[in-house]
């Protein structure tokens, strides 16, 4: 059984079929996904799907790249979100440079505020970092009480040390399986295993063979396979130990 610990269901290129498609998700293998949140609205979706699948879970949160409109009751608003039964992380935050340099101080601003709304309710927080990781590790090493997860991790090993070191895990999707994925590859390969998640980011992401497609959680086998191939074990003991850090990690062991 795989653990899709982020995708995004809410996407507009579910709406021909998204009830269908998680409807069939527990027959193909997965047990569980985390639904992640970039925007209120967004967020509040993620928790009706989960309260609609006992398999689906929200993270919700609000996204640097949505900070054209970002005010306090946007961070209100998630936190009302918080504290419902099934939302288990903040999610997604973090610092984007890479579309957007011209807001910097509000997205620090808002990625401290999310993650105090973590530490306050404790729950762990999902970590988006493009071009910006410096900023980035000034402001996680201020919350080292907050299990932080750096989705699509894909830094070099020495910054993956610095991460590990402190607790944090990291998660690999699709990108893993590129060609030009030597850093992930090389992180995968030297990791502690137990702190290891899988995601596929759907509907973006999709890994080889089906790149370029829409992806979903019943791609993310491709995922563990090639994590499997890296690390020269057998693929079953991957899932079992990927599935079991994603329920410790989000608080459903």
């Amino acid at each position: 059984m795989l653990f899709d610990t982020h995708a995004h269901y809410d996407d507009g290129k579910f709406d021909q079929d998204r009830y269908d498609l998680l409807a069939a998700m527990p027959a193909a293998g997965i047990a569980g996904i985390v639904n992640n949140g970039t925007t209120v609205e967004s967020s509040r979706f993620s928790l009706a799907l989960a309260e609609r699948y006992p398999f689906v879970y929200a993270a919700v949160g609000i996204h640097p790249e949505e900070m054209d409109d970002y005010t306090p009751a946007h961070l209100d608003q998630i936190e009302t979100l918080l504290q419902r039964e099934k939302a288990v992380a903040v999610g997604e935050i973090g610092l984007d440079y890479y579309w957007r340099q011209d807001n910097k101080d509000l997205q620090k601003q808002a990625l401290r505020q999310q993650l105090e709304l973590a530490r306050a309710y404790r729950k762990p927080a999902v970590i988006h970092i493009r071009e910006a990781m410096g900023d980035a590790l000034a402001i996680l090493e201020g919350f080292p009480d907050v299990r932080l997860v750096l989705h699509c991790y894909a830094g070099s090993w020495e910054t993956a040390k610095v991460l590990l070191s402190q607790g944090r895990y990291l998660s690999f999707n699709g990108v893993l399986t590129f060609k030009n994925a030597r850093k992930s590859v090389e992180v995968v390969a030297q990791m502690p295993l137990d702190r290891l998640m899988l995601e596929t980011d759907s509907p973006y992401l999709a890994p080889v063979p089906f790149r370029g497609r829409r992806n979903s959680s019943l791609y993310l086998e491709q995922v563990a396979r090639k994590v499997a191939e890296i690390r020269g074990i057998p693929q079953e003991e991957v899932e079992a130990v990927t599935t079991a850090n994603a329920k410790a990690f989000f608080g459903l062991a």
